[in-house]
């Protein structure tokens, strides 16, 4: 298995990661509405997680780039 094909699962797996953050961010968002809890911190936390998560992603699109042009 090549470098490439390394970082190219790699990317799969945080983009997958990444929306799923996404989907329960949202989902917590609504569910948080509905009931009128106090969920900000969780809602803060997971749009963190979400950042770090997308920025991984994009710092490995060029890598993955860059390997399998060699």
């Amino acid at each position: 298995m090549t470098l490439a094909n390394i970082l190219f699962v790699l990317i799969l797996i945080s983009g997958l990661a990444t929306l799923v953050v996404l989907f329960v961010g949202v989902l917590s968002m609504a569910r948080d509405q509905a009931e009128e809890t106090g969920g900000g911190s969780r809602s803060n936390r997971l749009m963190a997680w979400r950042v770090r998560l997308q920025l991984f992603t994009v710092l490995l699109m060029p890598l993955w780039y860059f390997a399998s042009r060699t």
